[in-house]
């Protein structure tokens, strides 16, 4: 059964939690939070999910870079208000992590989207596979279902 992708409307999908600030500067003409902010939205939601200090998903020596990035917005933020970023694993590749994720100001998801993520060798800055240690910490952070 292939992945309903309404499922990332719903705050319960999520493992992974961060919250960003609405700022003044974020807005644009029509008043509403700019379409380039929510990238940056995601991105904060990616680092709390994969850079935590306190559980670092890279294994020593490696790294994730953003191989694709798709949203898709579904209603505008106004500014002032807090976002909360909602991240889980969608699914593994060889080296890779998409990772799904949404974007709420209080129950209304403003935004989803879904990125991949690739580990990387920091010295040679090629790919390299996911291993089993992390495949197992990743599993535990997936959509379930």
């Amino acid at each position: 059964m292939a992945f309903d992708p309404t499922r990332l409307t719903d705050r319960t999908t999520f493992r992974v939690w961060t919250q960003d600030k609405l700022r003044y500067a974020d807005t644009d003409r029509q008043g509403h939070i700019n379409n380039a902010v929510f990238a940056t939205f995601l991105e904060s939601g990616r680092v709390a999910f994969l850079y935590d200090p306190a559980t670092p998903l890279a294994p020593p020596g490696c790294e994730f870079v953003i191989a694709r990035l798709a949203v898709d917005f579904l209603a505008e933020l106004r500014w002032p208000g807090i976002v909360d970023i909602g991240s889980a694993v969608l699914s593994l590749g060889r080296s890779s992590i998409t990772i799904a994720q949404g974007v709420f100001a209080g129950e209304t998801c403003a935004a989803t989207a879904e990125t991949v993520v690739v580990l990387t060798d920091a010295a040679t800055r090629r790919s390299t596979p996911l291993t089993d240690p992390l495949r197992a910490r990743l599993t535990a952070l997936a959509i379930a279902g």
